[in-house]
């Protein structure tokens, strides 16, 4: 049985810090023992539920005490454990895992989650793994541009999609109750973490909703998550709330139980992870981001968007009018038939693409590669 080490800035929630609890889950139903590194957070707890040890280690920022503290911490998890393999997820972790490997000589393997700035130097202090996982073909292109790695040093993986967990018809009775949904409404459910870089298509919904409200009648917008601009966001809804003379806009802060409003949505906005999780649960998907927009999903729209790995890169930007019509026509003129093949096709495709154990095949075979 080998020692995993996986090492990621922190557990809030978000799509890689997902990526990685699935990861190591799944690890361990394989055989390896998986330890985790990273400065904690909500998703520590399903971990430690899961058998799976949890190291608290400041790596969430380059503050130097901070790097060198982990550096040290690091170090002495990776001869205690008696690591194997580490693997690292986003710059600063990499960075600090690539200088022990340089001393200590261990397997080290790294995931690409995103494109990272390499002005200002920053490319010189962007360390690869001996081997990396990139999520996407364009970001395997990036790092071939960008960093010159070697494309047989690069393998393409997924972000793995728990199937069991984002069905359709799932019992969403304590969160109705929470925030006081109305089951009678059509619910418009959108998932992005709230960051200044990820919220502007939730800005975009609450400059339409009144509109939305007007055309469509009994509807409500469910905002799921948090981050830097919640507050500015909140305050926003409020004033369309108000405006309207109705409660039309709920904001649920961060949550981890993202499948159940996945589950009551009658149409799904996001990118991504998120994007993914809902085509699992059959749901109409719209791909709109920060990133771009490629609107309502359906097979013509596939292959567009499993080239960015669901994020929308390089495609037109998000336009509200482009999105309010997008909304519109799924909630209001595609029948229900539509609906339901729409929802076949893109569960079928996360069951035979994106799924946790594909997933995790894909990281045993590079494992294997340096472990053996």
């Amino acid at each position: 049985m080998f020692n995993i080490l996986i090492a990621l800035m922190g557990l809030e929630i978000g799509g890689a810090e997902t990526h990685v609890v699935e990861l190591a889950k799944g690890l361990k139903k394989e055989g390896f023992n998986v330890i985790v590194a990273s400065n904690g957070g909500v998703y520590e707890k399903e971990l430690l539920e899961s058998g799976i040890k949890h190291y608290s280690v400041p790596l969430h920022n380059k503050k130097p005490h901070n790097v060198l503290r982990s550096y040290f911490l690091l170090k002495k998890i990776i001869v205690n454990e008696r690591i194997d393999l580490v693997h690292a997820h986003a710059r600063i972790p990499a960075f600090i895992c690539n200088l022990l490997h340089n001393k200590m000589g261990f397997p080290f393997v790294t995931t690409a989650h995103w494109v990272f700035k390499t002005g200002w130097g920053l490319k010189y202090i962007t360390p690869w793994g001996q081997k990396t996982l990139a999520v996407s073909e364009d970001i395997k292109k990036y790092l071939m541009d960008n960093y010159g790695i070697d494309e047989k040093n690069i393998t393409v993986t997924i972000n793995g999609i728990d199937t069991e967990k984002f069905i359709p018809d799932l019992d969403v009775s304590d969160i109705v109750e929470e925030f006081d949904i109305d089951k009678k409404n059509k619910h418009i459910v959108y998932v992005s973490r709230l960051d200044s870089d990820r919220s502007k298509v939730a800005f975009q919904l609450l400059q339409i909703a009144p509109e939305l409200a007007n055309e469509l009648g009994d509807i409500d917008i469910i905002i799921v998550g948090g981050g830097n601009v919640f507050d500015r966001l909140f305050e926003r809804a409020q004033e369309v709330n108000r405006s309207i003379g109705r409660r039309l806009v709920i904001m649920t802060g961060g949550r981890t139980d993202i499948n159940k409003f996945v589950s009551l949505s009658h149409v799904f906005i996001g990118v991504s992870r998120s994007a993914l999780e809902a085509m699992s649960a059959e749901k109409p998907v719209i791909l709109a981001g920060n990133e771009g927009y490629i609107g309502i999903l359906d097979e013509d729209k596939l292959r567009k968007a499993i080239h960015t790995n669901f994020t929308c890169r390089g495609e037109t930007k998000s336009q509200e009018d482009k999105l309010k019509e997008d909304i519109i026509r799924v909630i209001r003129d595609m029948s229900a038939e539509e609906i339901r093949k729409m929802g076949i096709m893109s569960r079928k495709v996360i069951e035979e693409r994106y799924s946790v154990k594909k997933m995790v095949s894909d990281n045993i075979k590079v494992y294997l590669q340096l472990l053996s």
